[in-house]
């Protein structure tokens, strides 16, 4: 048995129109052989009257624990799911809808951002050999405890490639509403090129660093066992990017060595930090002391009298308010942005960083802070200047060539 897993995100579901464009994906995929499973989002964005978002604004306010805030959510998906069987029907093809549970999505006990510890696809494969495209709600799991949980925002691809390693499928596609992974963020970068072929390692460090096509902890479990990777639009017929490990051959495609720089990324919404560390406030009760509050630290420089680190804006207040009262000594600056330029084939290479401080500097861009990895360099900027920094570092690295 063939297999090939999709996923469509709220905006393939969100319409009428738009679920007949999957029903068309689906029904290419059938006549190729292939035994299909289709994984989707809930339906559309905030404001749509099943979107998640939608669904956590009847609750904003109300003192709802996070057990019931994760069964509000998995409806959205359920609902979805079922609203596309009636359309794959209507078109003349056998389908059945299964929840995260009853498709074998097994989960830790985090409500809100669940971990998928194991997937047993038993009932899938007995759908799939009865003829059945199965439609499974993405997003959601069940807990060992029988709870229902959900996995964060993007979860729906974590679903899909965690349901296409399970399954031993010939490949996930992801669609959605742009035609693959850009080097730049298309709204950002009117001429971003659409990179037809990508390394699971280009990929998810791209995902961590900001580019929103694709959670990383799909990219991740795909990379296990080298389950290919395609993300393309429902609304086009565009081939899209093609995810695989480096040097692997696939549908005739042979990938190369990572290149230099694959693209630029950008996060707004931070805000930075500097706390004095002396010798009773020391980098061990700060960090531990932001553990405990369960707020969650970046772009972290550790010096022995300072630590420079960012937070979400959505947090920075919590954050400052404790940390004074634990009697740290806090500097604030908010809304500022983190601007990536990444690219695995950058290690060992002299001149990157030279090229990025040039780009900036000639856009008269400041550099608030700055940090690198094998694969990425990041700079802290204004989030004003954000855009600007993100079209220069393009510019610099000629990626629209």
């Amino acid at each position: 048995m063939r297999v090939l897993v999709q996923k469509f995100g709220g905006s393939s579901v969100a319409k009428a129109e738009d679920r007949q464009r999957v029903v068309q994906q689906v029904l290419k995929a059938r006549q190729a052989g292939y035994s299909v499973v289709v994984v989707v989002s809930a339906m559309g964005r905030r404001g749509a009257p099943y979107a998640t978002d939608t669904l956590l604004d009847l609750i904003a306010g109300q003192e709802v624990g996070e057990r019931e805030k994760d069964l509000l959510l998995s409806c959205g998906e359920i609902i979805s799911g079922v609203v596309l069987v009636g359309a794959l029907k209507e078109a003349g093809l056998p389908a059945v809808c299964l929840t995260g549970a009853q498709a074998g999505i097994i989960t830790d006990g985090h409500f809100g951002d669940a971990r998928i510890i194991r997937v047993e696809p038993q009932r899938v494969r007995r759908e799939l050999e009865a003829g059945r495209v199965v439609v499974v709600a993405g997003f959601q799991g069940v807990s060992a405890e029988g709870e229902i949980t959900t996995l964060g925002r993007g979860g729906s691809d974590t679903t899909a490639a965690a349901l296409g390693v399970a399954l031993e499928a010939e490949a996930v596609e992801i669609f959605t509403d742009v035609d693959g992974l850009k080097t730049a963020d298309p709204h950002i970068v009117e001429d971003a090129k659409t990179l037809r072929t990508v390394t699971y390692n280009e990929l998810c460090q791209l995902a961590y660093e900001g580019a929103r096509v694709i959670h990383p902890r799909a990219v991740e479990i795909a990379r296990e066992k080298n389950i290919p990777l395609r993300i393309r639009s429902t609304f086009n017929d565009d081939p899209g990017t093609l995810v695989v490990a480096s040097q692997a051959v696939f549908g005739g495609t042979r990938i190369g060595g990572d290149r230099l720089i694959t693209g630029i990324t950008n996060v707004g919404g931070l805000t930075q930090l500097r706390v004095k560390l002396t010798g009773e406030k020391k980098a061990r009760d700060l960090f531990c002391h932001l553990a405990s509050e369960g707020i969650s630290v970046d772009f972290i420089n550790l010096f022995p009298d300072e630590a420079i680190f960012t937070v979400s804006n959505k947090v920075a207040e919590r954050a400052l308010a404790s940390l004074r009262e634990q009697g740290f000594d806090v500097e604030v600056r908010p809304n500022c942005a983190k601007v990536a330029a990444v690219g695995a084939g950058m290690r060992g290479v002299p001149g990157v960083m030279a090229a990025i401080v040039t780009a900036l500097a000639q856009e008269e861009v400041a550099i608030l802070q700055s940090a690198d990895s094998y694969t990425s360099i990041w700079c802290l900027v204004d989030e004003a200047h954000m855009e600007k920094a993100v079209r220069a570092l393009h510019r610099q690295f000629k990626l629209s060539a």
